[in-house]
Order: structure tokens, then C-alpha cells, then sequence
């Protein structure tokens, strides 16, 4: 086995542990409440961890820029698994989203330079297939997550959901260490660390409110609306400190880009739309089908096998031709489709019609994620290679937080309660739950369509490198 493939084992391993402990612990959190008490700060760790993942994005792609990504990356790795053995042994909810925060912050790092990364080793070219990999990982540790969360919740202890990522993470340490060689970056530049504190504060806040809205506080409260302050305060405090700083944490220059802003604008909608489905699917799964946790996991397959499908022929045909722009508008349209086809599903729709829509959900994400990640990365300069790919990923993230928040409350409106509990859905007639989802991915569909429209306006920057 080469240098480059172990190198990029180590790569997918890391984005497998990013991603899967953003879904895996949902299941096992009745377990953990159970367990250490706090069911009053139950949401905080999912919270904690999407929120320290989310705010670092940037300031690891821009450090990296900076001082060169291998030792970045392996220090990424090493904060995420420490924040995993601190989880697996916290004696308390309070410890415990503690060191979920610290465990996102590695995270944050995990999912930025991986894909940086590959940026670096691969000709933009052949990045189409290898970021295909990193988006099957993606797309597998969003559906696994919650089923290998509840296997461990209920034949282990909820503990093993972070002491998996020992061996894992101890894989990928060796992996990267050992095989990855990149050149050494010698720079004087200090890191904007006022304007990444100021990003990090805002980026929190549009999380809070994301996070908090319709559910511990109403939409029009004082705390909610004091949140929404702060952030236009803080972004605004953001946007004149790039002004001046001699390295920014995120150049403004980057905005003058058009296909940054292009693809920024279509992951937020396009994540804002998969997480549609790939939250309330279960719930549907659950209650309407009468699945159970394991049974629902499994019956989302479809997605999986349809994104893994579309993402490797999209890969190898961008790899031939060169062409990317027309992937992500057939992707969103697929997508649309999909969700307009789910959004007719009830009481009476059989498993196999609901997997074939998952199916075709699936197809339209797999076209579209990665291949904008190709575009970012091939419009800008290599000096900002990094902080591109950060802020790709931000965005996603923020399309994801967003969209959980958004249609959690249209769901929670629908059915006239302010949760979607488990326990407490199974207590609601199944005709009501099924017309709420209906609700739920009807609205979906536009996000997708919008984003649609956006990529129609994403402009093709030719493919550096061979033809495959």
C-alpha cells in the first residue's frame, strides 16, 4: 500500500469519528439522563459539540493556512480523542458537556483539514473522486450514528459511544504521523485571534438561538431576541476587525469571489434540506411504521446506498471531463424531487415506496456536496486553501443547525406540542405525526429549490490537472 493511500485512510477514519459523533449519541441520551440526571440540560450535549465544532472551523483552516496542516491535524486529533476519554468517564451532565464542547473543537479541526488536505495531495482534477470517499463517510456516519448509539446504549453502557473513538482515533494518529508528508510551512504571520473570538462569539449566538428557539425560550422572547442582537453586534465588530487585520481569520477578499459565494450560499441550503429528512425520516419510521431505533437505522439505508452510488459516477466523470457545474444543479433538482415525493408519504405508504424515495433523496445529495467542495477549493488561492474549505464546512454546518432548528418547530407547531420527544410522539395519533412531516418536507423542498437556482449562477473555473 503506497504512502498516499495510507495517508488517505487516515484522512477518511478522521472525518468517520467527526461525523459520526454528531448523531451517535441522540439515541443514547435517554440512557445518559438515566444514568447522571440533568434531563433540564439534556439538548446542551448535542449543543455543546456542534457549537465547539462549528466556532473553530475557521480558525483551524486559517492556522493552517499559516503554519502548515499536518501537525494541526494531529493536534486536532488528539483534542478530539481526549474530549472522547473525558466523555466516557464524566460523573456528572455538567462534565460531560464540558468535555462534549472540547471534543467538537477537535472535531472542528477533523472535518476543515481533512478536506484541506486533500486539497493539497490530490490534483483538483482527480478531487472528485476522492472527496466522494470523504462524503460516503459523511452520509454513513449520519444514518449509522443514531443505530450504533442505541446498540451500545442498550448491549454496553452509553460510555461506549465515546470509548469507540479510542482505536479508531489511535488509527488515524498512526496513519497521519507516519504517512503523510507535507511540506513545512515557515511563516511569520500571527493568527487574527480578536477576529476569530469575535467569529467564534457570533457564530455562538446564531447557534443559541438556532438551538434555543421554540424550545426553551419562545421565538419573541427577551433571551432569544437579545441573542439575535448580539449577533448582528458581533458580526458587525467581525467585519471591521478583517478590515484591518493584517491576517484576518476569514479574508473579505474570499466575498469577491463569486464562486465562493455561490457555493457557500448552495451548501447552507443544501444541508439545511438533507437534514430535513435525515432527522424526521426516523420519527416517521418510528411512529407511523411502528420500526424500532435499530429497525429505523437500517430502513435508511436506501440514502446511503443511493449517495454512495451518485457520488463515485459523478467523481470518476468530473475526473474524465473536467465538468463539475452540472452535478450539483441535477443534485438539488433530485433532491427537490425527493422531498416532494416524501412529503406525500402517510399511514398507508409501504417501506418499499418510502426507500425509494430515500433512494432518490439520496442520488440528488450525493451529486452535490462534494463536488462544490471541488469548486471552492479550485477557485481560490492556494494560500487560502485552508480557510476556503473552512468556510465550506461552516456553512454546511450552518445549513444543518438551521435546519434542524427550523423544521423542529414547524414539526412541533403541527402537532401542537414545543418537543419532539420520542416518548412523547408514541403517545400522538399516527395520522398526526404523518401530517406533520408532510408539512415539514413540503417546506423543505424550496430550501432545496432555492439552492438550485443558486447553483444555476456558479461559475465553472476549469479543472487543474491531467484528464483520468
Amino acid at each position: 500500500m503506497t504512502r498516499f493511500h495510507l495517508t488517505f485512510g487516515g484522512l477518511l477514519l478522521a472525518m468517520l469519528l467527526a461525523s459520526l459523533d454528531q448523531t451517535i449519541v441522540a439515541t443514547a441520551l435517554p440512557t445518559i439522563v438515566s444514568d447522571l440526571g440533568g434531563l433540564d440540560q439534556l439538548s446542551w450535549v448535542v449543543t455543546a459539540y456542534l457549537v465547539g465544532a462549528t466556532v473553530t472551523m475557521p480558525l483551524w483552516g486559517r492556522a493552517s493556512d499559516l503554519h502548515g496542516r499536518k501537525r494541526l491535524f494531529i493536534a486536532a486529533i488528539l483534542v478530539f480523542l481526549a474530549g472522547s476519554a473525558l466523555s466516557g468517564v464524566a460523573g456528572s451532565l455538567g462534565e460531560l458537556i464540558g468535555f462534549r464542547a472540547l471534543q467538537g473543537v477537535g472535531a472542528g479541526g477533523l472535518m476543515t483539514l481533512a478536506m484541506a488536505i486533500v486539497g493539497e495531495i490530490v490534483e483538483p482534477r482527480e478531487r472528485g473522486r476522492y472527496q466522494g470517499y470523504i462524503q460516503v463517510v459523511f452520509v454513513l456516519a449520519s444514518v449509522a450514528g443514531p443505530l450504533l448509539g442505541g446498540i451500545f446504549a442498550d448491549e454496553l453502557s452509553w460510555r461506549w459511544v465515546f470509548y469507540v473513538n479510542l482505536p479508531i482515533g489511535a488509527a488515524a494518529l498512526a496513519l497521519i504521523a507516519t504517512a503523510l508528508d507535507l511540506p513545512a510551512e515557515r511563516t511569520a504571520a500571527r493568527i487574527d485571534y480578536a477576529g476569530g473570538a469575535l467569529l467564534a462569539a457570533a457564530l455562538t449566538c446564531i447557534l443559541l438561538v438556532t438551538s434555543w428557539g421554540g424550545r426553551e425560550y419562545a421565538w419573541g422572547s427577551a433571551e432569544i431576541a437579545g441573542l439575535a442582537a448580539a449577533t448582528a453586534v458581533l458580526l458587525g465588530a467581525f467585519v471591521a476587525r478583517q478590515r484591518t487585520a493584517a491576517e484576518p481569520i476569514l479574508p473579505l477578499r474570499l466575498f469577491r469571489e463569486p464562486v465562493f459565494v455561490v457555493v457557500s450560499a448552495a451548501l447552507f441550503l443544501t444541508m439545511l434540506a438533507f437534514f430535513a429528512v435525515v432527522v424526521f425520516m426516523p420519527i416517521y419510521l418510528q411512529v407511523v411504521e411502528g420500526a424500532s431505533a435499530t429497525e429505523s437505522g437500517l430502513l435508511l439505508l436506501p440514502l446511503l446506498l443511493g449517495g454512495t452510488v451518485s457520488t463515485f459516477a459523478a467523481g470518476r466523470v468530473i475526473s474524465h471531463t473536467g465538468r463539475y457545474k452540472a452535478f450539483p444543479v441535477t443534485g438539488l433538482g433530485v433532491m427537490t424531487a425527493g422531498l416532494l415525493g416524501l412529503s406525500q408519504i402517510g399511514t398507508g405508504t409501504s417501506e418499499l415506496t418510502a426507500g425509494l424515495l430515500l433512494a432518490v433523496f439520496g442520488v440528488g445529495f450525493g451529486l452535490v456536496t462534494q463536488v462544490l467542495t471541488i469548486a471552492i477549493q479550485n477557485a481560490v488561492d492556494r494560500r487560502d486553501l485552508g480557510i476556503a474549505t473552512a468556510s465550506a464546512n461552516l456553512f454546511r454546518a450552518l445549513g444543518g443547525a438551521v435546519g434542524v432548528a427550523l423544521f423542529g418547530a414547524i414539526f412541533a407547531a403541527r402537532l401542537g406540542t414545543t418537543s419532539a420527544d420520542a416518548a412523547q410522539l408514541h403517545r400522538v395519533d399516527a395520522t398526526e405525526v404523518a401530517s406533520a412531516l408532510h408539512t415539514v418536507f413540503l417546506v423543505g423542498a424550496p430550501a432545496a429549490l432555492l439552492g438550485l437556482l443558486v447553483a444555476l449562477t456558479l461559475r465553472e473555473v476549469p479543472l487543474r490537472g491531467r484528464p483520468a
